[in-house]
């Protein structure tokens, strides 16, 4: 009797402890380990204004980065009072960062917490008006939300909004001038950070007090915007992994020290990032193109005995998906799908544009806008950087003007629909994150949760 007893409290007290990040909740960039996938939700294949839209909530400023849910709340960032509009900036005093907490039963905005920069962001000019001042989609545990914002760092909250720590991680620039975008995520008490444009360094950071608990610096970050994750070695041993030019590396998560690395891309840019099954890591990238398969674990250069197969496919700067042995990802308006075992092409297929949208080439990516910039001025060519997610074997790929495009996942392509929220002409560069059956989709205007059999609810 003592021990049943024993073993229930027990149980009760495992299940209090891990009870703040649930098993439905998007904590991060791309959802559970950066994988885009929500195996077991169910959202729809078709919305509008007028179909399964649940709600639509204005947002107080644009950002390139990815909504995230935890519990009733959806957390994003965005900047306001200066680079809104690229024909006419204004002052670069004025700029404001925030963190946004919206509810996610109604879209009403629980809270904004202002960030105050550090005074030495770029200006909204050139490339880096494609990118802007809100790029790196925030983490949370499920007691508290990071929000990393570049030059002016790391900033904590609870849940309630209550700032809890800000630790900063450098002011230094991209050399490209395109910005950073590479958003943090979670280790047991560690909260690690691709500072790869502000200090070419990757950090870990004591996740309850922001103190700096390790920190590795090499020169080879410099051109890196993915995210890294958590892989295992076929001995179990778990290795922080992330792609930067020409290489992977994985790195001990205890130490931060570099364990092994390997070749794989001839590009001297990572704009997308990895992503992970079962201790191989595959990555795609844009602009030079290249695609590997890639086994984690070793020690030193492991090219030779760990690359398993390499490729010359393209992929921009949207992030592929893996499923059910097969990588798929859309790049300029092409759907692709590869073999993952073998890196073969197993098809690739133009995507049909929406009826209301004229048919689109290069960058432009199934009817988007050739323009760029938050105001929809400039040089800029409709580079689209979302990244595809999947829910109950469909994948769902938001370009930048806000076409959406449901494939259902096979060895052949199936495009099952089109979709557009018409009323909304403003750049659509988040990932959408998925929960609890609900599709959440942000562009620079609003915040939209997608459900089935829904009534709008507008917040203005």
């Amino acid at each position: 009797m003592f021990q049943s007893t024993f073993l229930l409290l027990t149980s009760l007290t495992i299940l209090t402890i891990s009870l703040p990040v649930r098993a439905a909740d998007w904590t991060r960039f791309r959802g559970p380990n950066g994988s885009g996938i929500a195996a077991d939700e169910t959202v729809p294949s078709e919305w509008s204004e007028t179909q399964n839209l649940k709600w639509k909530a204005a947002l107080p400023g644009p950002g390139s980065s990815s909504p995230i849910v935890v519990g009733d709340k959806v957390f994003l960032t965005c900047w306001n009072g200066y680079g809104t509009d690229r024909s006419d900036p204004g002052n670069i005093e004025d700029l404001m960062l925030h963190l946004v907490c919206v509810n996610r039963t109604d879209g009403e905005i629980l809270w904004t917490k202002p960030v105050e920069p550090t005074g030495k962001e770029e200006e909204f000019r050139g490339m880096f008006a494609e990118n802007g001042y809100a790029s790196h989609t925030p983490c949370s545990d499920g007691e508290r939300v990071y929000a990393f914002f570049g030059k002016s760092g790391v900033v904590a909250f609870d849940l309630n909004g209550k700032k809890l720590w800000q630790t900063p991680l450098g002011t230094e620039s991209d050399r490209r001038g395109w910005g950073s975008a590479a958003s943090p995520m979670l280790y047991g008490d560690k909260l690690i950070v691709p500072a790869t444009m502000e200090s070419q360094a990757l950090v870990a950071l004591n996740k309850k007090t922001g103190e700096v608990i390790w920190r590795q610096e090499a020169q080879g970050f410099a051109g890196t915007w993915g995210t890294p994750l958590i892989s295992k070695t076929e001995a179990g041993v778990e290795e922080i992994v992330m792609g930067v030019p020409y290489e992977v590396w994985g790195f001990n998560p205890e130490s931060g020290k570099l364990k092994w690395y390997a070749e794989t891309v001839n590009s001297d840019s990572m704009c997308s990032s990895i992503v992970e099954h079962q201790g191989i890591i595959y990555t795609v990238e844009g602009r030079s193109g290249g695609s590997a398969a890639v086994k984690v674990g070793g020690k030193g250069d492991m090219t030779e005995s760990n690359v398993l197969w390499s490729g010359r496919n393209r992929g921009r700067i949207s992030t592929p998906i893996y499923y059910k042995d097969r990588l798929y990802w859309i790049s300029s308006g092409v759907a692709n799908c590869l073999d993952a075992k073998t890196g073969e092409e197993v098809y690739q297929a133009r995507i049909q544009s929406s009826s209301a949208r004229s048919s689109g080439g290069g960058d432009n990516e199934s009817g988007g806008r050739q323009r760029g910039g938050f105001g929809g001025f400039g040089r800029g060519g409709g580079q689209s950087y979302s990244s595809p997610v999947v829910a109950n074997g469909k994948m769902y790929y938001i370009n930048r003007s806000g076409a959406a495009t449901v494939i259902e996942l096979g060895d052949e392509f199936k495009q099952l629909a089109t979709n557009k929220f018409e009323k909304d002409s403003s750049d659509y560069h988040g990932t959408p994150a998925i929960s609890n059956n609900q599709l959440f989709i942000r562009s620079n205007k609003y915040l939209y949760c997608v459900a089935e059999e829904s009534k709008a609810v507008v917040k203005q």
